[in-house]
Formats: structure tokens, C-alpha cells, sequence
């Protein structure tokens, strides 16, 4: 239901723009067209990947390793996982969201999702050249330790 009144909003602002100036309401949609074409494969791509990895992870797999009874090896999994994956934002929420729906903990996921986000194991080499090795390093440091304070408050509330 919130979906649709989302789009509805969406429409209504996409009318109100065309009526005050359709050639810049044109450009826009241009815009945002070739936008989706760019992301359209990596999208396809990711959600692939999603639909294999919840086909070959039963329920039972997801909750023993990623599930709230997991504890402290289930949080180190998560960190791990998110810490090396290069998922960008609009494919992790909805693993994530699928993740939960299969039983994993709150507190794993939010570890996934901030390692996913703030930590970049994969992108420190491109990382250290353009700030340097130790602000490199400390900035993924501290983003890992915002991570578990993180997962540990949303694992605590949930």
C-alpha cells in the first residue's frame, strides 16, 4: 500500500514538473531513462546473484549462521561477508530485507549492511592512493567499529 501512494506522489510531482516546464520535465525523464539503462545490468546482475544465493540457502542455513541465535560468530560472518562484497545500496537493502524474511538476526544484517556500506576491503588499494595509507586504513577502522556498535544497539532493540 505505502508503495502505491509512493507512486502516486511520484506521478502527481511528475505532473505538477510537466506542467510548469515540459521541456526540462523531458530532459529529466531522458535522463533518468539512461540512468536505468546503465544500472539496468549490474541491477539484473546482483538480483541474479540474490535469487541464487537464497536458492542454494535454504531458511535452516540463513538462520544457523546469519540467525539471532548465531550470537558473535554470526556478527563476525556478516562483518566478513560485507566487508569484502561490492553490492551498491539499491540491491543490498533488498537482500537484506530477503535475509530477514529467512531468518536472519536484526543485528547481523545491520552488520552486513554498515561493513557492506563503510567498509572497503576491495576498494582499500584505490582508497590508499587517493588519501593515503593511514587515513586509508583508519577510515575503514573506525567505519568497522561504528559497525559493531551498530549491529550491537539494532541486535540489543530487536
Amino acid at each position: 500500500m505505502l508503495t502505491m501512494v509512493f507512486y502516486g506522489i511520484a506521478g502527481t510531482l511528475l505532473l505538477i514538473s510537466a506542467s510548469k516546464d515540459k521541456k526540462k520535465t523531458k530532459m529529466a525523464l531522458k535522463k533518468a531513462w539512461k540512468s536505468l539503462q546503465n544500472m539496468l545490468p549490474q541491477l539484473l546482475a546482483i538480483l541474479l546473484l540474490i535469487g541464487i544465493i537464497l536458492a542454494i540457502l535454504d531458511k535452516e542455513v540463513i538462520a544457523e549462521f546469519l540467525g539471532a541465535s548465531s550470537g558473535g560468530i554470526g556478527l563476525c560472518i556478516a562483518a566478513i561477508i560485507g566487508s569484502i562484497t561490492l553490492i551498491p545500496g539499491f540491491a543490498a537493502f533488498p537482500l537484506a530485507a530477503s535475509l530477514l524474511e529467512n531468518g536472519a538476526g536484526y543485528g547481523q544484517i545491520a552488520m552486513f549492511i554498515s561493513t557492506l556500506m563503510m567498509v572497503g576491503v576491495a576498494t582499500l588499494p584505490l582508497e590508499i592512493t587517493c588519501f593515503g595509507k593511514k587515513t586509508a586504513i583508519k577510515r575503514n577502522i573506525f567505519a568497522f567499529v561504528f559497525s559493531i556498535i551498530a549491529a550491537l544497539i539494532v541486535g540489543g532493540i530487536l
